[in-house]
């Protein structure tokens, strides 16, 4: 039985990877990557590299076995038929016969265009009739610190969410949630609303950033279209500036709170503060 990781390479995946190598032996593992050059790391520590697509069905051919435990981190690809390229895996999981199929998905109070693929997902994973567990994520702490450097250069955080707050937590927390669930027992058919322990609002995150920074920095709350502009003016095809905009309408709607405790629960410890994340950005 191995336990197998898509998407081994992403941010998240990376993560997941390093935990699991704290908790059982490389050969039990087998991280799924498409570029095989960015798992040598891997290989040379002992853990199996598969090369699969999600977005070539015929690649996942061979990569699951009967009794493996499966995480299926969502694909990257905004915006881009995830649901389509996500049930490919969860089809090649079931003619294998997995004994669980963890998805990384978002919280289900989340109405944003974003969560859109994650619901059409988890509609397909219950269809398959798979044992599953539901790792409904909230945001990172990374989405936003990724960003310090053009808030420092303009000195203001902008966003789209008014007063709203986020329950976010650290890329690694969410981790080890689902380390615990693919090294544990009795998370079959479970649903885990999963978030950071204090939730936060843009002006407290202002506030921290220029805290640590020594900077006067203030949040400037602005309406959809003019944060819309701002993501296009940063890169961002329009369409996909959109959907990520819209998760701040969410935000300033309370949907991005979590409350449930699930995330410190299953990772035996309280969810890294926000002020931590700064600090590792700042410090990189």
């Amino acid at each position: 039985m191995s336990i197998v990781v898509t998407g081994a390479t992403g941010h998240l995946g990376r993560h997941v990877v390093e935990q699991l190598l704290e908790k059982v032996p490389a050969e039990r593992i087998t991280a799924v990557v498409r570029d095989e050059a960015k798992a040598a790391g891997l290989a040379a520590r002992g853990v199996w590299i598969a090369v699969a697509d999600y977005s070539r069905p015929e690649t996942f051919d061979g990569v699951f076995a009967a009794g493996d435990r499966v995480l299926l981190i969502s694909g990257s690809e905004i915006g881009n038929d995830r649901a389509g390229q996500h049930r490919a895996v969860i089809d090649a999981a079931k003619a294998a016969g997995v004994a669980l199929l963890a998805y990384t998905s978002a919280p289900g109070t989340l109405t944003a265009a974003l969560a859109d693929d994650h619901r059409a997902t988890e509609a397909a994973l219950l269809a398959s009739g798979l044992p599953y567990t539901l790792l409904r994520n909230g945001w990172y702490h990374e989405n936003y610190t990724v960003n310090l450097a053009p808030v420092l250069e303009h000195g203001a955080v902008v966003q789209a969410a008014g007063d709203g707050r986020v329950s976010s937590a650290a890329r690694a927390d969410y981790a080890a949630a689902a380390v615990a669930v693919l090294t544990g027992e009795g998370h079959e058919n479970a649903t885990y609303e999963l978030g950071g322990d204090e939730a936060w609002s843009f002006a407290e995150y202002a506030a921290e950033v220029g805290r640590q920074t020594g900077k006067e920095l203030a949040y400037t709350p602005v309406p959809l279209d003019t944060y819309v502009s701002v993501l296009t003016g940063a890169g961002l095809p329009e369409p996909l500036a959109r959907i990520i905009a819209g998760v701040d309408l969410s935000v300033e709607k309370g949907e991005l709170v979590v409350t449930s405790g699930d995330l410190s629960r299953l990772i035996g410890r309280p969810t890294t503060p926000v002020s931590e994340a700064i600090r590792a950005a700042l410090q990189g």
